[in-house]
């Protein structure tokens, strides 16, 4: 996870509405005792003139990690007439507790004695939103549904309504790993770091040191649940959209992990929303890439004012939905802009949108269905080593490559070239009628664009655990031979496919590292006829599009001063052992390290995570990862060092994870945790 600041074209303002003033370190009383530390960036006369609120509520600590990209946007909300406040959720940065794992109660409780505490200052009036990207939109949608009087909107941003569908632990019940143990190793590594002693004096050590004992492995539970159980189901507002009673602004891009999510609460909120789609990674749209990076905040401001002030800024005289429709580009690891137009739509899912099926002819994609020979998929452990990192940042690497580089590994089928352009906005869906001949087997399905030079650019993708294909949370075994009728959903996109241009079809019962491989390898059958086809939401320009009100370039506060100490690296190499056929994706990043100038401290991380498997060998997969992350200031300085792995074979997960923790030179903390974890249809 990477919050260095991207350079983009925004335009740096400083002439804001209202003075602003930062109050820093401010503590939080909660009912059992513990404090929260919060940031508070305020108009300077807001005691006098009260205003609304605006709280980030995440775990990445506001004093040094996220300190730059927080001056960004927070000075920015105070500017115009809000008390933007960023808090450190319990158990990280300098608030006390422990951060035991995702989403909890305990999280959400605390956000309402949050939300409590704002109601009772000086400087507040009215309504609180909540804003935040990844875990804060998450947790926005979640405190909304526990309905807060105080709550009066949110911006939720690269998040999810499903915690089970759509996020970094399961997609379409198979596990993933690419992402299951990173993110894992991530927060073990950033939940393991100190309170500064500047702020909560010399208990410090003491705090820190329960800190490292008490926080634990989150992995090890999110392979405990390996079905949509209720440990899912918790936090996940489609299990009721009712339980949400404030107006929504969803926010994402087509590069980004999170894009489903957008699509399912326009059509089940039942609230005042708006949704906004770019071809943005895993960022604010004002800084993202690829490009255009756009004026967010501007519309921030917009949506704040509409409902925390009570003013009527237009923001919901306009389209429901604004995507940004994609062009066909050359396949690359990373864009700084992918062109397109900006479309809209006032409900989802469209009304009247056509549907184009292709179905299977050989190893054509065809118009009309035909009877032809059965199909057979075979697996390749390899198949996936370019579909790019799950959730993008929008690093250089982060993206899909030349999916001419997978094809060998997967069976692919190709349509005509187009005689017009093909405008996809939805999400498409292949469905197959398929048997297995294991009980036990994957669905991997990639949708490319093939241009009139041969070069593979990946448009979607998604896939199905097969003993998921009923339900995710009462999995069942596939019975070899027996045909059945499965539906994979790939992710939602808005994507134009050129004139002349291909439309490629990619199905393998592998996809690694983003799926953890089946205990065995299995061999797939598919039966073309009408029944197995690929379903594709087709997009006619709209008068509607014409009438977009053109956005602002994108704008923010000043970035917060700092040193660079340290520049950042990027390296992502796959390598293959022709003797043993072993496979290798090595990813490593130094985040590089700085100085605050502000208050002084130092921080600087690096990380290395390595995927292996060798081919024909399903039981052959593991993961490794491990971070270095050193906080400190003058002679008080400290340093982590973690390594996690996970391994399997048929009928166990085995984890290990490990943190070794310095002050100084000296080392005051190491503690391994091992774990196995019993199969349970993955």
């Amino acid at each position: 996870m990477v919050f260095n600041v991207k350079e983009t074209g925004r335009s740096i303002r400083t002439d804001f509405p209202r003075k602003v003033k930062e109050l820093n370190n401010i503590s939080i009383p909660m009912s059992d005792g513990t404090s929260l530390s919060a940031k508070i960036w305020l108009p300077e006369d807001a005691e006098e003139h009260p205003v609304p609120a605006i709280l980030e509520y995440i775990p990445y600590r506001k004093d040094d990690f996220t300190a730059l990209r927080d001056s960004l946007r927070h000075p920015y909300f105070a500017g115009h007439g809000y008390a933007s406040i960023r808090v450190d959720i319990r158990g990280s940065g300098n608030s006390g507790g422990i951060l035991y794992d995702e989403y909890l109660k305990q999280e959400q409780d605390d956000a309402l004695e949050v939300l409590e505490w704002i109601a009772r200052q000086p400087w507040f009036t009215g309504k609180v939103g909540m804003i935040g990207k990844s875990w804060g939109g998450f947790n926005g949608l979640q405190v909304a549904a526990r309905r807060p009087e105080e709550l009066g909107a949110i911006i939720t941003i690269c998040s999810t309504d499903d915690r089970y569908a759509d996020d970094v632990h399961y997609k379409g019940g198979a596990m993933l790993a690419s992402d299951m143990l990173w993110w894992a190793s991530t927060m073990l590594a950033y939940n393991a770091r100190p309170a500064d002693p500047e702020v909560v004096g010399d208990a410090w050590r003491e705090n820190w040191l329960e800190r490292l004992e008490k926080t634990p492995p989150h992995v090890e539970e999110w392979v405990r649940h390996q079905r949509r159980d209720e440990y899912w189901k918790h936090g996940s507002v489609c299990e009721d959209y009712s339980d949400i009673q404030v107006p929504v602004f969803a926010v994402g891009g087509w590069a980004d992990g999170y894009p489903n999510a957008i699509p399912r609460m326009l059509e089940h909120l039942d609230v005042p929303k708006k949704g906004l789609i770019g071809p943005w990674a895993h960022e604010y749209p004002e800084m993202a890439v690829p490009g255009p990076q756009v004026g967010f905040l501007q519309e921030c401001i917009r949506w704040w004012d509409q409902w925390l002030k009570g003013e009527d800024t237009g923001i919901m005289d306009e389209p429901m939905l604004r995507a940004w429709l994609q062009d066909s580009v050359p396949p690359q690891t990373e864009y700084d802009y992918r062109p397109g137009r900006w479309v809209a739509e006032n409900e989802w899912p469209p009304e009247r949108q056509p549907q184009r099926r292709l179905y299977l002819n050989g190893t054509q994609l065809s118009e009309n269905p035909e009877k032809t020979d059965s199909i057979r998929v075979t697996s390749a452990q390899q198949h996936g080593h370019h579909a790019g990192v799950y959730c993008p940042f929008g690093q250089a690497g982060d993206l899909a490559g030349d999916q001419r580089n997978e094809n060998g590994f997967a069976t692919v089928f190709r349509s005509e070239p187009l005689d017009g352009q093909l405008a996809i906005f939805g999400r498409p869906v292949f469905t197959a009628e398929l048997s297995s001949d294991k009980p036990q087997a994957l669905l991997a399905v990639r949708l490319d664009d093939v241009a009139p030079d041969g070069s593979s650019t990946r448009i979607t993708w998604g896939m199905l655990n097969l003993t998921h294909r009923n339900s995710h949370e009462f999995p069942e075994l596939l019975t070899p031979g027996e045909r059945v009728t499965v539906s994979v959903e790939l992710d939602v996109i808005g994507y134009n496919v050129s004139e002349g241009h291909r439309l490629e079809l990619a199905v393998s019962p592998n996809y690694w590292p983003h799926a953890w491989p089946s205990p065995e390898e299995a061999t797939l059958t598919l039966y073309p006829s009408e029944k197995t086809c690929l379903s594709l939401p087709v997009r006619e320009p709209k008068e509607i599009d014409r009438e977009l009100r053109p956005l602002k370039p994108a704008e923010t506060a000043p970035v917060l001063e700092q040193e660079t100490l340290r520049e950042a690296v990027r390296t992502r190499e796959i390598k293959k052992d022709v003797v043993t056929g072993m496979w290798t994706l090595d990813d490593f990043s130094d985040e590089g390290k700085r100085r605050l100038p502000s208050n002084g401290l130092e921080y600087g991380s690096t990380n290395r995570n390595v995927w292996t498997i060798r081919e024909g060998d399903p039981l052959s997969a593991r993961v490794e990862c491990e971070w270095t992350l050193d906080v400190g200031r003058g002679s008080w300085q400290t340093s982590l060092v973690t390594k996690s792995t996970m391994t399997a074979d048929r009928d166990k997960y085995y984890l290990m994870n490990r943190v070794t923790a310095y002050e100084g030179d000296e080392e005051v903390f190491d503690r391994t945790w091992n774990a196995e974890i019993p199969r349970d249809f993955t």
